[in-house]
């Protein structure tokens, strides 16, 4: 059973989990789609901020989780 899915990833000779990789990616979509949505006031609409940028987070993890990198 030899799989194409890493268990690390190897950046400059250091192995970092593909949890980290994909929560980082995730981190970053999720402030810029916050930023886009301030920008758009679309944010007045959210009632808690925090728990809408968490949301934000989560759905992003699982959509690179689920289509570019497999945890």
């Amino acid at each position: 059973m030899n799989s194409n899915v890493p268990h690390e990833i190897i950046i400059s000779g250091v192995y970092f989990s593909p949890l980290l990789i994909v929560f980082f990616l995730a981190f970053i979509a999720a402030l810029i789609t916050a930023v886009i949505f301030n920008k758009l006031k679309i944010s007045q609409f959210i009632v808690h901020i925090p728990l809408g940028f968490l949301s934000l987070l989560t759905l992003y993890i699982v959509l690179i989780d689920a289509y570019f990198i497999k945890i």
